[in-house]
């Protein structure tokens, strides 16, 4: 019996590879799972827009006057802006024929397995789109930081953006986020839930594609839902440092060390206008943070620290930090950029 489509739903094969010797679904070595701790890191609250949220923000204050004796002063008063912030929707179905669920004798556990798979995928594509989506080029996406702060010169936020003058399309980003309430945070739209939502329709008569032939099959359904976006209510807290050069970074020539990465992040810090009420973190990818840790093996330096301990499952890990500041890890960070100006 064949699934509902060739491509997308798993098949008699998909099946053998994922059985072991005694017919058990084996557990199975998530070799293309990721680190993306942007996630776990971001805030979310509920949008006041069906489609999203709208933020008022303040862009001039209003005028004071030395008062003269005798002589009245003028009324002033401050402007504001509005900006929507608009949502997307991620969405994932699962369709799994009935009669290959059953050929190992445990069908949950099978459905079980192939949710992980949904799960992870579903994180890459949000924590990617968190950085490189953007709604010029496809409006059903999100709009992400990179677009938001993809040009220096001429730019109202450029002097968030720090060039680590590489060139070419070899580069890589780092960032510093300040999240807050009021400044930088995951939204959804209102009257919607947070988060990922799953919804199991069980084992069902299901209606094939054309692919191979119109007809009916009884399979086990799921969908994956999630509403997401991010709004940014104050650029201030989010700093870029843009064009790393990877090549000269590994190779600790050039534009590039890890000393002078140190450097960039020290000035990045100092871009933050208020360390009060938000939760700071810097992002980077594998490649720069083994930079950077290995920098911090260097006693001779105390701005890099690492602190080993357990996490809340009891498993082993380190925490890096620069300045106290968390140093973490988005895989879905690329070493493929394109170098801004």
């Amino acid at each position: 019996m064949v699934a509902a489509n060739a491509n997308n739903s798993l098949t008699l094969l998909d099946i053998a590879k994922r059985t072991d010797p005694n017919g058990e679904v084996p557990i199975i070595a998530e070799l293309l799972s990721q680190k993306n701790e942007i996630l776990t890191d971001m805030p979310w609250k509920e949008g006041n827009l069906p489609t999203g949220h709208r933020n008022t923000l303040r862009t001039g204050l209003p005028q004071a006057y030395w008062k003269v004796a005798n002589a009245g002063t003028a009324a002033s008063k401050s402007t504001t802006a509005q900006i929507d912030e608009a949502c997307g929707i991620l969405e994932a179905w699962c369709v799994i024929d009935y009669d290959i669920a059953m050929l190992n004798g445990n069908a949950q556990k099978y459905r079980l397995s192939e949710a992980d798979a949904f799960v992870e995928s579903l994180s890459q594509q949000l924590a990617g789109a968190v950085f490189y989506s953007n709604t010029a080029v496809n409006s059903e996406q999100i709009l992400g930081l990179s677009p938001r702060y993809g040009a220096i010169s001429g730019a109202i936020n450029g002097q968030n953006i720090l060039n680590a003058n590489g060139g070419g399309a070899t580069n890589s980003s780092l960032w510093l986020i300040g999240w807050g309430e009021n400044t930088v945070y995951g939204i959804y739209p209102r009257g919607t839930m947070g988060g990922l939502q799953h919804w199991d329709f069980g084992d069902r008569p299901l209606q094939t594609n054309v692919t191979f032939g119109a007809g009916m099959i009884h399979a086990y359904v799921d969908l994956w839902h999630w509403y997401c976006g991010i709004a940014v209510k104050d650029w201030r807290y989010v700093v870029r440092c843009a064009n790393v050069s990877i090549p000269d970074l590994t190779a600790g020539s050039g534009t590039q060390n890890a000393q002078q990465l140190i450097k960039l992040m020290s000035r990045m810090r100092s871009r933050i206008p208020s360390w009060g009420g938000i939760r700071p973190a810097y992002y980077m990818n594998r490649t720069l943070q083994s930079m950077l840790m290995i920098q911090a093996l260097d006693k001779s330096q105390n701005a890099l620290s690492v602190t080993e301990g357990l996490n809340q499952f009891g498993t082993p890990q380190s925490e890096l930090k620069f300045l106290g500041i968390p140093i973490r890890t988005v895989d879905q960070l690329l070493n493929t950029e394109s170098a801004i100006s």
